[in-house]
């Protein structure tokens, strides 16, 4: 928090402080909600969920409820997009918040498959697909919000608040389940002890929902609303005129989402379950990691606001490429030292990667369609890049090592890296 105090040292004016403090704490709290969901995964949602089969199956099974919610953001990016171009952005994010914090809230009540049987895996499925239609209309809204708001020349800066909420999220989640594998015991836990952070979710959308209703609406928006009549239908518009910028808005998002859920869910579970490293010494490890994703947000901002987004994530991005070939070496070594470099690595240029994208991915498309283009293009860049990372990542390890899983990354980095090629610079771009 400190840190982030310093940052908004640098806001011109009250009114701009509450907004980025507005887009910054949504998302936080939004991505507590799903990265919870996926330390569960890594650590209990097979035993609990789906007990009759072995470990390797139970994992694979987990890993595919994982992904349920990256094929439902693009239709809640659609749902609240479309509500967010006519209706308007703060209606619309307070909207998603609460999706969003019910369906996290609900996940921690259901009972086990020894309690009701199948009914209990077909519930988590269906909360997990809530849990995506949250986040697929939280995100747009939270940087269309920060963006429009934005002064001249500091964009990237503004932008990168909503990206400061995952690090910022991912670091509470792995902090409350830090707490709990130091308290309690391994039956314990599985019993009802990671039930804790999806219950005490209820407690931070009540503080995000009372930030959001103090929130005004965006001038960028307020303006078109004046000029010109709202769209009828938002999604129409996208795919008839701006689907060359949907589709390179979700290219250049899969290196984001495969360096994050690689590095994070696919780790930790590997490295419990495979290389017998005890569960709090690993998540003590990615919590040292997710520092310097957070260290790199606002530096890669600030490079966007001064070089251009397109330079910075062609760096970045091909920094990424040469970095799966490193994951066999480091993360396959067992040496903790060596696997929390690989972990800090990797997500250190996910967050460089990434904190472009708050300003980039609004300054692709007019007012008119933005809500719906932004997070459509961020949630369907999430389908290639983070569905079914973790369950690919778990096959590949089986059938041919670290090595395929680390070219996996390359894969991923190289079709973002061809995606910046392609793409015009946008820093200049007036959102009005």
């Amino acid at each position: 928090m400190a840190f982030l105090l310093i940052l908004l040292k640098r806001m011109a004016n009250s009114t701009i402080i509450r907004i980025a403090f507005a887009s910054f704490i949504g998302t936080a709290i939004e991505f507590y909600d799903f990265y919870i969901y996926g330390l569960a995964v890594a650590m209990v949602i097979g035993p609990v969920f789906f007990p009759n089969s072995d470990p390797a199956v139970q994992a694979l099974n987990a890993f595919l409820t994982f992904g349920i919610a990256f094929l439902a953001r693009p239709f809640g990016a659609l749902l609240f997009g479309h509500f967010g171009d006519r209706v308007g952005r703060k209606t619309t994010l307070v909207a998603s918040l609460l999706v969003m914090g019910i369906s996290t809230v609900l996940i921690g009540m259901l009972p086990s498959y020894e309690m009701v049987g199948w009914t209990a895996p077909a519930l988590l499925c269906l909360l997990r697909f809530g849990q995506g239609i949250g986040l697929g209309g939280e995100w747009g809204g939270a940087a269309l919000l920060a963006a429009e708001y934005a002064p001249k020349g500091k964009r990237g800066w503004f932008g990168m608040f909503p990206q400061l909420g995952p690090p910022v999220g991912f670091l509470f989640a792995v902090g409350s389940f830090l707490l709990l594998a130091n308290t309690l015991d391994d039956a314990e836990f599985r019993a009802w002890g990671w039930r804790i952070p999806f219950l005490a979710s209820a407690v931070l959308v009540v503080i995000g929902l009372y930030v959001r209703l103090k929130l005004e609406e965006t001038p960028v928006f307020t303006q078109a609303q004046k000029h010109h009549p709202a769209v009828k239908m938002p999604l129409v518009e996208l795919f008839a005129h701006h689907s060359k910028q949907l589709i390179l808005g979700a290219l250049l998002m899969v290196v984001c989402y495969a360096l994050f859920y690689i590095s994070t869910v696919f780790s930790l579970s590997y490295g419990v379950t495979t290389l017998h490293i005890p569960r709090p010494q690993f998540l003590g490890m990615l919590c040292i990691a997710v520092i310097f994703m957070a260290a790199a947000t606002p530096l890669s901002a600030m490079a966007g606001d001064r070089y251009g987004r397109r330079p910075v994530l062609l760096v970045a991005g091909s920094a990424a490429l040469l970095s799966g070939f490193l994951m066999e070496p480091m993360l396959g070594s067992g040496s903790p030292f060596l696997i929390t470099a690989f972990l800090s690595l990797e997500l250190f240029l996910m967050g460089a990667t990434f904190a472009p994208m708050g300003a980039l991915l609004p300054e692709l498309f007019p007012t008119s369609v933005r809500y719906t283009g932004a997070g459509a293009a961020y949630n369907l860049g999430g389908i290639l890049g983070a569905s079914l990372a973790p369950y690919i990542a778990q096959q590949l390890v089986q059938h041919g090592g670290l090595s395929w899983v680390g070219g996996y990354i390359s894969v991923a980095a190289a079709i973002s890296v061809l995606a910046a090629l392609v793409l015009h610079e946008t820093r200049d771009k007036e959102l009005t």
